[in-house]
């Protein structure tokens, strides 16, 4: 029978095994590159990735204590120790419950950087949503106030969509952002469709094309990089001369918006 863990012990344990390959030059950089009011220790990401997979490892840790560890983890305002604790819920992704939305929710509103939103939405996240149905959480987070929780949203649907799910969900939500200013959503939704088309071109191109004249320069630039060429080039002049690469399809008569 497995050993009972401490998660408090446990992250102390984390955090002595980072702090222990960092240094005060590295994080003096790393802060000011990050902007981020936590503390650094200053170890490399890859540091930070084989602690946390080492500390996957430990046979007492199923779901409950994961989620307690993380918590622990996270209650101290240093970025290593909560990058440990995203990297760590990544690793035990498949174990995770729709429950679990809710701490992972509070998580990346207490993150204010991209570089843990980014891990606990686009690879955890996005990792539950290949087996577990969460969509209406995931809307209400495309109209949350936090920027980061909208951003989230859009991120959330990167694995799903390398796997073959439907691209409307994503596009309706990308859609109602398409007009922010904020540099974080606008680099979101090239950076999804960036990625979708390098299996799903034709999807990507048929979304984008109608919206060349609303869509920011960084989200063209992203969701051009792997069209081919012509098609590259017709989105890009479209977006420089500000209108659509094609026309929006004609609302049928009587149609109604739902």
């Amino acid at each position: 029978m497995a050993e009972v863990v401490d998660p408090a012990q446990l992250a102390r344990s984390v955090e002595r095994e980072i702090r222990r390959r960092g240094s005060p030059e590295r994080a003096a950089s790393e802060k000011r590159y990050l902007k981020s009011d936590l503390d650094f220790l200053g170890a490399t990401l890859a540091d930070i990735r084989r602690v946390a997979r080492k500390t996957s490892m430990d046979p007492g840790l199923d779901r409950a204590s994961v989620v307690r560890l993380v918590e622990e983890l996270w209650s101290e305002p240093i970025f290593e120790r909560r990058m440990a604790g995203a990297l760590i819920l990544d690793l035990h992704a498949g174990d995770l419950r729709p429950d679990d939305l809710s701490l992972i929710e509070r998580l990346i509103r207490g993150s204010r950087t991209w570089a843990l939103v980014d891990v606990l939405s686009g690879d955890v996240v996005g990792e539950m949503a290949l087996h577990l149905r969460f969509r209406r959480t995931l809307d209400r987070w495309a109209r949350d106030d936090d920027f980061w929780v909208r951003r989230s949203s859009l991120l959330a649907e990167l694995t799903p969509l390398k796997h073959g799910v439907p691209f409307e969900p994503f596009a309706r939500r990308a859609d109602a952002m398409l007009d922010e200013t904020e540099f974080f959503i606008r680099k979101a939704i090239g950076w999804v469709l960036r990625e979708t088309s390098k299996k799903r071109p034709v999807e990507v191109y048929r979304w984008i094309a109608p919206r060349t004249h609303r869509a920011s320069g960084v989200t063209v630039r992203e969701a051009v990089k792997y069209l081919d060429a012509a098609r590259a080039e017709r989105l890009v002049r479209a977006y420089k001369e500000g209108r659509p690469a094609v026309r929006p399809p004609a609302a049928r008569p009587g149609a109604r918006g739902r």
